[in-house]
């Protein structure tokens, strides 16, 4: 997994079934090189709403720098 703040990049490999992570808001994120058998589980404190994403890695950069 792929994090980013605008800023700073990191990978982080889920690599154990005993590993999570906390990904708050305003933090880009790419998810890839899935095992066969791997599980995603997502936790939310709100119902999913499309409205609410950004898409775009560009978009993403926009909003970072509007909130400074």
């Amino acid at each position: 997994m792929v994090l980013d703040n605008g800023t700073d990049r990191t990978s982080v490999w889920l690599d154990a079934p005993t590993k999570g992570i906390v990904i708050n808001k305003m933090l880009w994120r790419e998810m890839h090189d899935f095992s066969p058998d791997c599980v995603l589980l997502v936790l939310a404190d709100k119902h999913y709403d499309e409205t609410d994403y950004i898409r775009d890695y560009k978009s993403f950069l926009e909003a970072i720098n509007n909130e400074s």
